[in-house]
């Protein structure tokens, strides 16, 4: 793909980062978005691309962010939408504010910026979009009505742009992780104590690993690598598919 430019949305660290260097590591040009400009410019450094600043609640900065690798590149052949964040709360007490950014960033941001690649991968005859989802786009928990609203919303994104997608050689797809081990779910781990009223130990134990088979997190390449290869030419036959890597949660 050493001809084949990318966006990587929230890639300044965890599983941005991780699909980031997956894809630099197969040629691709990678374009590092972020809030954090220090180590997103960090992580752009260290794959050979560029950082692009965005806050993704904003519109203007999605149509901002797909101008910047427009004017530079032409088109974008790659779009991976991971940027996101958690709020740990009841309905009753949730800040209706952290919805609407929640919902922006995780779901109107991913929409946007389709809509503003597509007409290019349309002429160009190719296109890879994988949108990060979540074991919780298939899954509910208690306390996060925000985040497993806009990741259920994913899935529908997902699935109908696959759809208009195929007959121009552009493929869509969701992968669904669950926790990984991150910044973000550390941080979820004390949030999740104070929530409950347990212990942190018991947050990993209890709540995390508690559905999985396979008792570990998932690491940030593992994800990356899935990425890449649904980003590849052999995966073109794929579309439209939620890829769980959920350490056999949703089995049963």
């Amino acid at each position: 793909m050493s001809s084949k430019i990318a966006i990587v949305t929230g890639a300044a660290s965890g599983i941005g980062k991780a699909v980031a260097e997956s894809l630099a590591k197969t040629g691709a040009r990678v374009i590092v978005s972020d809030l954090n400009r220090e180590a997103g410019e960090s992580v752009a450094r260290a794959v050979g691309g560029r950082f692009v600043y965005a806050d993704l609640a904003r519109q203007s900065d999605c149509r901002g962010l797909a101008d910047a690798a427009l004017e530079e590149t032409g088109s974008v052949d790659i779009l991976v939408n991971n940027a996101g964040f958690q709020h740990i709360d009841p309905i009753d007490e949730f800040p209706e504010e952290k919805w609407n950014q929640m919902i922006a960033v995780m779901l109107t941001a991913p929409f946007l910026l389709t809509k503003y690649v597509w007409p290019g991968m349309k002429r160009n005859g190719w296109g890879r979009i994988v949108n990060i989802g979540s074991v919780h786009s298939v899954r509910a928990s208690p306390f996060k009505v925000g985040y497993i609203s806009a990741k259920h919303g994913i899935l529908g994104l997902t699935r109908t742009a696959a759809r208009e997608g195929g007959a121009f050689g552009i493929t869509v797809n969701a992968v669904l992780p669950a926790y990984v081990r991150t910044p973000l779910v550390e941080n979820q781990i004390s949030d999740q104590a104070r929530t409950r009223n347990i212990t942190e130990e018991e947050v990993v134990e209890s709540v995390m690993l508690a559905p999985a088979a396979v008792k570990r997190l998932v690491e940030p390449e593992e994800v990356g690598e899935l990425v890449a290869f649904l980003c590849s030419d052999g995966a073109g036959a794929i579309s439209g598919a939620d890829w769980t890597i959920d350490l056999g949660w949703t089995a049963g």
